[in-house]
């Protein structure tokens, strides 16, 4: 969210830009993903949660019909030793592959280092760069340093956690500031320290639009009213080992007793790593999934404590969760950044909603009005640029 007009190719009439947001982490299937993504007019692809040097010559090469590889992160593979994954658009399509437009790629990064690094060693032209702070929903950038965890459990983040916008600026590229910025009065600060917008994302993710299922949705809302709405930075939950960030939301992987009512089960895979096999072969194995299972292919059972099934988790949150044999669904997890607590801010009098339209004119800077919440007024022609 900047300023500016209304953005490129407009979707189903209605204007603006479309972009799409990958986890580095989730490798396996980016190849033709990216590629489904650019046959459907993609305006820009985002990733974080790594280190993605790749993506932009893979989006590079997509767009001229090319065949691509990625390499792929593989534990126990020898120094020197690369395992990639392939992906024909030619092949795929069982004919000459058509010249697509090539979308702009932003990188979602945590600190200045990583943004230059990206800069200058990846494969392809980088357009910009997201800056997430910890404040952030979903996974975090681990602190820096050994992990110390604070009086709750939750990883410690200092000064040399705080990116260093000075460096950044002097990349050159747009930069959006994430974690905590989607809120009143923030666009113009993050603009006033050089960056071209804002993401929000907590905001969104409990408007009415939003794919949320409506009972989490109006359950963290009335906790938001009430002021008693909690996030946990979880340093274990996530297999990826990146803290995830959990709301206390009833009846979700929040309490405890969901947790051990469900067990272990890993049948999605998405967040699972590829890993050597004795046999020299490459295998998948998750830290969340039945933890005998995961020492037997050369796991730790450490690493297993405390882990959660991210991936059947998610689907429930969006009113999707795998359905048993014994009838009983998948138990949804709720993530959001720390400004969940705020989110009573949108609902004007006597509403228990709000729409994403009523964020956006806030944030771009409606005005308060004497109790605190945002004046509506008229968003100004929003873009991501």
């Amino acid at each position: 969210m900047g300023e500016g007009g209304g953005g490129g190719g407009g979707r189903g009439g209605r204007g603006g830009m479309v972009g799409v947001n990958y986890l580095e982490k989730i490798q396996t299937p980016t190849l033709a993903s990216v590629y489904g993504a650019m046959l459907a007019g993609v305006d820009f692809v985002l990733m974080g949660a790594g280190i993605p040097r790749h993506i932009p010559g893979v989006l590079d090469g997509l767009a001229e019909g090319r065949a691509v590889e990625m390499r792929l992160d593989v534990e126990g593979v020898l120094t020197g030793e690369e395992v990639a994954s392939r992906f024909d658009p030619g092949e795929f399509m069982g004919v000459a592959a058509p010249k697509l437009g090539r979308p702009g790629f932003l990188a979602i990064v945590s600190s200045a280092t990583l943004a230059m690094t990206l800069a200058r060693k990846s494969n392809g032209r980088v357009d910009g760069f997201v800056v997430e702070g910890a404040t952030a929903g979903g996974h975090n950038a681990p602190p820096r340093g050994p992990m110390q965890l604070s009086v709750r459990g939750e990883p410690v983040y200092g000064a040399r956690d705080q990116a260093d916008l000075d460096k950044i600026r002097e990349i050159g590229l747009p930069f959006y500031l994430a974690g905590g910025f989607g809120v009143p009065g923030r666009l113009a600060e993050a603009m006033e320290l050089g960056a071209a917008g804002v993401q929000v994302g907590t905001a969104f993710a409990f408007c009415e639009e939003s794919g949320i299922e409506e009972g989490i949705k109006a359950e963290v809302l009335r906790r938001s009213i009430a002021g008693e709405v909690e996030v946990f930075t979880d340093p274990l939950a996530s297999p990826t080992g990146f803290p995830f960030k959990v709301v206390g939301v009833g009846g979700t992987l929040s309490e405890a007793g969901v947790e051990r009512e469900r067990g272990r089960v890993c049948d999605l895979g998405y967040l699972r790593k590829l890993y050597r096999k004795c046999d020299g072969s490459v295998g998948y194995r998750c830290a969340a999934e039945p933890v005998e299972a995961f020492v037997g292919k050369g796991g730790k059972a450490e690493e297993a404590a405390g882990r959660k099934c991210i991936c059947n988790a998610l689907f429930g949150t969006i009113g999707l969760g795998q359905v048993r044999g014994d009838g009983s669904v998948e138990p949804a997890i709720v993530t959001a950044g720390d400004d969940v607590a705020g989110l009573a801010r949108y609902l004007q009098p006597g509403r228990t909603t709000y729409t994403a339209r009523e964020v956006v004119a806030a944030v771009r800077g409606g005005g308060v009005t004497g109790d605190g919440r945002p004046a509506l007024a008229e968003s100004r022609g929003v873009a991501t640029r």
